[in-house]
């Protein structure tokens, strides 16, 4: 029997595995999907707290998570970039590094920008991961349950704060974009290949059919934000279902489950931090 079951296959419970892990624990992750498969696969994965509200625990976690992928990047972990980034227009920048530099044009610092395709696999590969499926937490025989099933957890936890947000995107060739935009309520996030269009928030919305009128009007948008994208190939939509929570992540010991979701569209930039709080929990019921 592992120490710790780390219920979930996402960027929360795969950081949170590792981080158990290296703190000398035995653990083993249970994911009804791989991890391909999880919404963590459809996010654009670019570090940034969005519709995040502030607090000194969301900003530790911002900007230890923002520490930890400037590290990983530079030690050449798969599938991980540093991009340019600027956010059109003034802003609130409680979230931001030291290095973010403020003027007319509106925001720019260096943003961790994950191509889960290559990151998650890298992080799976540095656990025990199992295909397993999870009906009630009490079912689950180990010392220590980390709750990282994002929405599965408003059934799992009786919780009802627990919401989805759809995600719509689209996926483009790149011609040659390396820097990141944001702006109007749009984004553009280049990686190696493609660049990621974005972006929508339909809170409540479980339709994961991509439209293509949200398709039209993102092309749109962000081609007025970056005109080089004019014309560029259109390689195909993505829809997602952002984990959200009213009153923000839980994070949070509750007998001998530790519960860590909720995070919605900020799983990759809380992250790193967030997993350090878990295994301090965990620790707590160890």
């Amino acid at each position: 029997m592992p120490d710790v079951v780390v219920v979930g296959g996402g960027i929360i419970g795969l950081t949170a595995a590792v981080r158990l892990g290296e703190a000398g624990l035995d653990v083993t992750v249970w994911s009804k999907d791989p991890p391909e498969a999880t919404v963590s696969a459809v996010s654009a994965a670019v570090w940034y707290p969005s519709r995040t509200e502030f607090s000194p625990r969301v900003r530790r976690w911002a900007l230890d998570t923002y520490e930890e992928f400037r590290r990983q990047a530079a030690a050449g972990v798969p599938g991980l970039l540093i991009r340019p980034t600027r956010n059109v227009g003034r802003e609130d920048t409680w979230w931001a590094p030291d290095e973010v530099a403020v003027d007319d044009d509106g925001v720019r610092f260096a943003a961790p920008l994950a191509e889960m395709s290559a990151y998650l696999p890298w992080l799976a590969g540095r656990v025990a991961v199992e295909r397993r499926a999870v009906a009630r937490l009490a079912d689950v025989d180990a010392p220590v349950v980390v709750n990282a099933t994002g929405l599965a957890a408003g059934a799992l936890a009786a919780d009802p704060a627990v919401y989805p947000a759809r995600g719509q995107i689209v996926l483009v060739r790149n011609p040659g974009i390396t820097e990141s935009v944001r702006g109007g309520g749009f984004y553009v996030h280049p990686r190696s290949s493609d660049v990621v269009l974005g972006g929508t928030w339909d809170a409540g919305d479980e339709d994961l059919t991509p439209r293509p009128a949200v398709r039209e009007r993102i092309l749109a948008g962000t081609t007025a934000l970056v005109p080089r994208l004019a014309g560029a190939e259109v390689l195909g939509d993505r829809v997602g279902l952002r984990p959200c929570r009213r009153g923000g992540p839980r994070v949070e010991r509750d007998g001998r489950v530790v519960h860590a979701y909720g995070h919605g569209g900020a799983g990759m930039t809380l992250s790193w931090g967030c997993a350090a709080d878990v295994v301090r929990l965990v620790q707590e019921v160890s």
